[in-house]
């Protein structure tokens, strides 16, 4: 890590406010660790973010350390939430991403896909109230079996059962949504915990 950025992190711990809630806000992040600077991209890190417009991102960069393992995992990201050509809707998706996430306490990742959750549903409402109640909320039988698998997955695997898959199909849901529920979950109860542990939030403009 350079004396400059030891420097600015130091100043970040201290300085810069943290969310003080969940929130649909634009949350920020700070790194503990030195992004790679977009001076120093090369075609191979290019490559690894798969989209170069990820390179404004301090998080993208950090991870582009190792490009090969972050290709991968965006090629992965990409296809469990834009690949809805079939399966369940991208909302429903979001949702459960964003439940994993509020279970995880990652407010910066839970104000991603409460944010597109809200969208692509057109239900803000329901989507706020997640965020404020937690996943015990009543959120409507289809919403609740989604968040109720998510937080089970998100608290360890082995507590995910029949009993979730037997209440997403009671609520409407096919095999292929079953398994876009497990696949939203599952990565972003992964991804929540590397981005806690390489960083943190930092509040939106009008928190701060």
């Amino acid at each position: 890590m350079s004396e400059t950025f030891a420097t600015q992190v130091q100043t970040f711990v201290y300085d810069e406010p943290h969310p003080h809630a969940f929130t649909r806000g634009e949350v920020g992040w700070l790194p503990w660790l030195e992004p790679l600077p977009v001076d120093e991209l090369t075609d191979r890190h290019y490559d690894g973010l798969v989209d170069r417009a990820r390179a404004s991102s301090d998080y993208f960069r950090l991870l582009a350390r190792d490009p090969e393992i972050l290709r991968a995992r965006t090629l992965v990201d990409k296809d469990i939430f834009y690949n809805t050509a079939e399966g369940l809707p991208r909302a429903e998706r979001e949702l459960a991403a964003a439940a994993a996430s509020r279970v995880n306490g990652c407010v910066f990742c839970a104000s991603v896909h409460a944010r597109f959750a809200a969208h692509f549903s057109k239900q803000p409402e329901l989507v706020d109230t997640l965020l404020s109640e937690g996943v015990g909320a009543d959120l409507g039988e289809r919403w609740n079996a989604i968040t109720d698998a998510a937080a089970a997955l998100t608290a360890t695997p082995i507590a995910f059962g029949p009993h979730h898959v037997a209440r997403l199909r009671e609520a409407g849901l096919g095999d292929l949504e079953i398994s876009d529920v497990i696949h939203g979950a599952a990565f972003f109860n992964w991804a929540n915990r590397l981005m806690l542990s390489l960083g943190r939030p930092v509040a939106p403009a009008d928190e701060a």
